[in-house]
């Protein structure tokens, strides 16, 4: 299956966004926007498999369900108020993350960009469609079993306050893609945790929006 948006230039994405996730990673709340970046090639369709790397690389690799915003038009320095009128449409999207990468490097753009670590899909809806967008559930299911139900009221900024945020240091632009952080729920906040593995099936599904399904399999001679 072919991705549902254009590649974007940049792909913005927002960490600890919600308050029961900063709760569950046991740290306190951001005070501004917390910014990392997810790289191209990472990109994916529905259907197209998230592919784990050798255990010998990182073997904690997790997901994270997450509301994906695609700008329409270019903001440069927008108010909170106007920022939502440069939004095109919304998304599913899964952060997959390395998270003994993301510790052994000391920030998160590498361990969040590993090939295949963003899924997204199954359409981009447009922001026509979508009366509140602080007002949507958020799923993730691994195997049928629902591991995150949050709600995008828990963040802790907003499509439009994090739209204005990123904008007064880095211009967005048509195609741009957001993440916009995940909810509580995620692999290694649990006991025990839980990290994908060969075999799996991961599932994001956001209010409006769709339900955006890839499996999980191994590197070919990745080993255990």
């Amino acid at each position: 299956m072919a991705l549902p948006i254009e590649r974007p230039g940049k792909i913005v994405c927002i960490g600890l966004n919600y308050r029961d996730h900063a709760a569950e990673s046991n740290l306190d709340l951001p005070q501004r926007p917390l910014l990392f970046a997810k790289w191209q090639s990472s990109l994916i369709a529905p259907g197209e498999s998230i592919v784990l790397p050798p255990a010998a690389v990182t073997s904690k690799v997790d997901y994270e369900a997450e509301l994906g915003v695609v700008i329409g038009t270019t903001a440069r320095g927008v108010s909170k108020d106007d920022a939502l009128d440069h939004v095109a449409g919304y998304i599913c999207v899964n952060d997959v993350s390395a998270r003994d990468v993301q510790g052994s490097d000391g920030q998160w753009s590498r361990a969040k960009s590993f090939d295949t670590f963003c899924p997204v899909g199954p359409e981009l809806v447009p922001a026509s469609e979508i009366a509140d967008p602080q007002d949507l559930a958020v799923r993730c299911i691994v195997n049928g079993e629902v591991l995150q139900d949050g709600t995008t009221a828990e963040m802790v900024f907003g499509v439009a306050e994090v739209i204005a945020f990123i904008s007064e240091a880095i211009t967005l632009e048509p195609g741009d893609l957001i993440a916009t952080g995940t909810p509580a729920g995620v692999g290694f906040a649990r006991k025990p945790p839980i990290f994908l593995a060969d075999g799996d099936e991961v599932t994001v599904e956001i209010d409006g929006l769709g339900s955006l399904t890839n499996p999980v399999v191994a590197a070919a001679g990745a080993g255990t």
